[in-house]
């Protein structure tokens, strides 16, 4: 069954791109920051000066590829912490050199992956183009030492082999991907494995530092095909691996996207260890989204630093003489990512921050938000919803909105089942970021339900054994035993959706932990503090640059649900779902009931409208 769904045409509505404004003019659309003013929304300067070392790092990572790089630009908290862009984040690189050639101490600057799949500069591309070519363009601009392939890089093909192809070369030799290959047509037309990037990397600082580098993926199972992964237990058993490592370097810099806290690092330091027992060893991590950081010992620091530009990672270490064998002192800071933080730690003011390069850079990227349309009004959200710091089901939650609201209408939307009763279901890490007040575009849909998730149904299932798929999916409201199974099958779905690359789990928990243990509900009712992230972690001292009172952090399910419809449990309803969740949904369904055995047969196309058109339909009804 297929349908035809053509969004309406909006009478030219001129409005900011959320993704921020040119430095040369200005719009007043509600809920978006005034690009290139200083903020109108009051931030928090840092507590104090970053600690330097005789080396310093500069960490990016998860950036996504997203319209981050320009900046968060909504109202409201937490956003316009993070309201920098690109530009802004170059010409704090400059400056940061500079004062690093002023303290005669080596700065390096390392990404650990993920520069695909987000927002509309990524993801908003025309038909024919490549997801996050164009903005790929700029990150080359930034002199990264090292960048690392990420999960995301591996979804589709044709974005590995444009990574393999033109990013690679441009960064000539300093893009890794140690354990991520790409089949190619060598010169005789036959097909052979090769690394996406280099295996490894090996330079000397401005300073004569000796640095060895990797860039490592986790045991990630969910790449495209003509592509491989290799597990980080076989990679260091590899022969290039033992020459990488064979000669001595002042110090090991491992970029990777793995997470620094339970995953394979510990596979990669001990391999290391075993043949260097005292070289430092700083490690770059990243793909949980969280700020984290350990010491696997004295000579040793791990660091992950966020997602999405939100966190601009700092690390720290005074090396001290390479004979000394003691226990280095590290430093590791977690920066809100705008130009007061910039401001701040360069000792610049708003008139002389910027750099050339950062306003090329800028201006390159606005042109690209307008040459995508990422502009295009669908309406004005009336109010901030979010994922997770309002409860589920409430009138705040985005879940809530995305389920019962948005779906019901969008789903039925020219489509010929309308009027049969119905019951959706869909997983909640379907949707991916949060959805504030003020202008909704283009970019906003694609930021808060980025994936192309098809809806599927079944035909005449009982409304009652539709609600039971629901509560299993949850398990909940089974017998003990049930519970029992249905946590093992739980848990085994939660293990394949990590090495799918699914993180919401992790950082929904991490978010969870930050409110319970600092404290969350009293220092919002303080107000004394804007909302931002407030980091424990297993180094000594704070890491956060700047204090914010915590996120608020609700338990959500990991299936939601529309509304069911006030009918007897026997009505025949069309039971609606995303194909992603299909296998899973029918092993449950004939689960829960022995009338009818349902395969892959009796699923049907409910609608041609996709998970990221939903909200866009929506709010074109409900918004204007």
């Amino acid at each position: 069954m297929k349908f035809f769904v053509a969004l309406s045409t909006l009478a030219l509505v001129t409005a900011a791109s959320a993704c921020g404004d040119a430095h040369d003019h200005v719009h007043d659309s509600p809920g978006v920051l005034r690009k290139r003013l200083f903020p109108q929304a009051q931030l928090t300067k840092p507590t104090r000066p970053l600690e330097w070392g005789d080396l310093n790092i500069i960490h990016t990572t998860d950036t996504h590829g997203k319209c981050w790089l320009l900046g968060h630009q909504h109202l409201s908290f937490p956003e316009p912490n993070y309201s920098g862009d690109l530009g802004d984040f170059a010409s704090f690189v400059k400056h940061m050199k500079q004062i690093a050639i002023e303290k005669d101490v080596d700065l390096l600057l390392i990404d650990s992956g993920d520069l695909h799949d987000g927002t509309g500069l990524s993801d908003g591309f025309p038909a024919g183009g490549i997801d996050a070519h164009e903005t790929n363009q700029f990150l080359k601009q930034l002199p990264y030492d090292i960048m690392a392939i990420g999960n995301h890089e591996l979804y589709d093909y044709i974005n590995t082999w444009d990574m393999h192809t033109n990013f690679a070369p441009a960064l000539n030799g300093r893009y890794l991907s140690s354990n991520a290959n790409i089949t190619i047509f060598d010169e005789n037309n036959n097909t052979v494995s090769v690394p996406v990037g280099n295996r490894y990397r090996k330079f000397t600082t401005r300073k004569g530092r000796k640095i060895t580098s990797l860039g490592v993926l986790f045991d990630f199972t969910g790449n495209d095909v003509n592509t491989t992964v290799q597990v980080v237990a076989d990679m260091v058993k590899e022969q290039w691996f033992t020459e990488a490592i064979a000669e001595e370097p002042d110090v090991f810099v491992l970029a990777g996207h793995m997470p620094v806290s339970y995953d394979n690092w510990p596979t990669v330091f001990n391999a290391i260890r075993a043949v260097h027992s005292e070289t430092p060893i700083i490690i770059l991590g990243g793909h949980t989204h969280i700020r984290d950081c350990n010491q696997p010992d004295g000579r040793s620091m791990a660091l992950e630093s966020g997602r999405y530009m939100e966190t601009i990672g700092w690390l720290s270490a005074k090396l001290g003489d390479s004979s000394n064998s003691n226990n280095i002192t590290f430093s590791r800071r977690y920066l809100d990512q705008n130009r007061v933080t910039y401001e701040y730690h360069t000792q610049q003011r708003n008139h002389s921050f910027d750099t050339a390069e950062g306003q090329n850079i800028t201006q390159g990227l606005q042109a690209l938000s307008d040459k995508y349309e990422l502009s295009t009004l669908f309406g004005i959200a009336p109010q901030d919803y979010t994922i997770s710091r309002n409860p589920y089901p409430s009138n705040g939650s985005s879940l809530s909105l995305f389920i019962k609201e948005a779906a019901p209408y969008s789903l039925t939307f020219n489509n010929t089942r309308k009027n049969t009763t119905n019951l959706m279901i869909t997983n909640s890490g379907s949707q991916r970021f949060d959805l504030y007040a003020g202008t909704f575009d283009k970019n906003d849909q694609i930021a808060a339900s980025p994936f192309l998730d098809a809806f599927m149904y079944i035909p005449n299932v009982q409304l009652g054994t539709a609600q039971q798929v629901l509560s299993a999916l949850n398990a909940a409201g089974a017998d003990e035993r049930r519970k029992r199974d249905l946590g093992s099958v739980l848990q085994q779905r939660e293990d394949e959706l990590w090495k799918r690359g699914y993180v919401d789990r992790r950082y929904m928990n991490w978010l969870d932990e930050m409110d319970r243990r600092h404290d969350g509900a009293v220092k919002r009712a303080s107000q004394n503090l804007t909302l931002g992230y407030v980091t424990s972690d297993s180094c000594p001292g704070v890491g956060d640059d700047t204090l914010h009172a915590p996120l608020a952090s609700y338990d959500i399910p990991d299936f939601i649900g529309s509304d069911a419809p006030s009918t007897s449990n026997d009505t025949l309803i069309d039971f609606v779902f995303v194909d992603f969740i299909q296998d899973q949904l029918l092993e449950i369904l004939n689960d829960v009931q022995n009338t009818t055995t349902y395969t892959d047969s009796d699923v049907e196309s409910y609608t041609d409208v996709l998970s990221n058109q939903v909200l866009g339909l929506y709010a074109q009804h409900a918004w204007n």
